[in-house]
């Protein structure tokens, strides 16, 4: 099949998207890289009648160093982390998920902003960044406002944007120089998505313990305080810390009723930290 016909633009402003994605008249639709809007629209299962492509706003190619965050904009490429064209003060968590995303056709084109607006519950960036404590910042007619990444996400396929917003840039906090993380994901062939996640970092030096079950039915789940499950880093071994049998129960009181998917969900986790003390 072939889209339906629309009409195209391509602005070089934020303010001139955020205008165009406000007018009341026709459905509109922001494109970037494209990799999940290009599919619905051949299928047809959107069909706007603007397309605004995004691509040319350098505002949202932009990465930015503050003191103890990095501010990276919407519009930046999965293969850019993964070659480290953004420096990179996670200790390695972003480019290693980055070089696990899909393919490198599809990591070449893919934008961060545009993965984690989808909403993916089994895509990457929402479960790591989920760990990592990242933000996202969205601008629309009313102004900007900032949001937890695990806030933006409301359920699969389903982001937090109010009326004429659009998601402009990600902030990533610095990790300390003992922090730890780990990420697994369970796939049955490389490049699909995956059916369990498990993530954590652990940050002794700003008293961060975090642990997230990704690629389930909905939003992740995230434990801002994982110390009862993971610990908090100090532990020379941090396996020594894992607690199964409550990061099942966990998983089983946010709904996850499945057993087979609750076993698969906890041996991501485990396996995650297991990788943490094998690097």
């Amino acid at each position: 099949m072939k889209p339906v016909n629309f009409d195209y633009a391509r602005p070089a402003e934020i303010s001139s998207a955020v205008a165009l994605l406000a007018d009341d008249t026709r459905t509109v639709k922001l494109m970037a890289g494209s990799q999940s809007l290009g599919p619905m629209l051949n299928m047809r299962l959107v069909q706007p009648d603007l397309i605004v492509d995004i691509t040319g706003i350098a505002a949202l190619r932009s990465v930015r160093e503050e003191s103890d965050v990095i501010i990276v904009g919407a519009c930046v490429t999965h293969a850019d982390f993964e070659d480290r064209r953004v420096p990179d003060f996670t200790r390695g968590a972003m480019p290693s998920v980055a070089r696990g995303i899909a393919y490198r056709a599809v990591r070449n084109r893919g934008t961060i902003g545009g993965s984690i607006t989808h909403a993916d519950p089994s895509a990457d960036w929402i479960s790591i960044l989920s760990a990592l404590g990242g933000k996202v910042t969205l601008q629309g007619p009313q102004g900007s406002r900032t949001l937890a990444v695990e806030d933006y996400m409301l359920g699969a396929l389903e982001a937090d944007l109010r009326h004429g917003e659009m998601l402009v840039s990600v902030t990533v906090p610095k990790l300390g120089s003992r922090a730890r993380w780990g990420y697994y994901k369970s796939c049955r062939k490389t490049g699909e998505f995956a059916h369990a996640i498990g993530a954590f970092l652990v940050d002794p030096e700003r008293n961060v313990s975090r642990a997230v079950i990704g690629a389930t039915e909905s939003r992740p789940f995230v434990v801002p305080d994982a110390r009862h499950l993971i610990g908090d880093g100090v532990a020379e071994k941090l396996s020594d810390c894992f607690d199964r049998e409550a990061v099942a129960k966990m998983i089983e009181d946010r709904g996850m009723s499945d057993e087979i998917d609750r076993r698969s969900h906890v041996v991501a986790l485990r396996r995650a930290i297991e990788q943490a003390e094998s690097s």
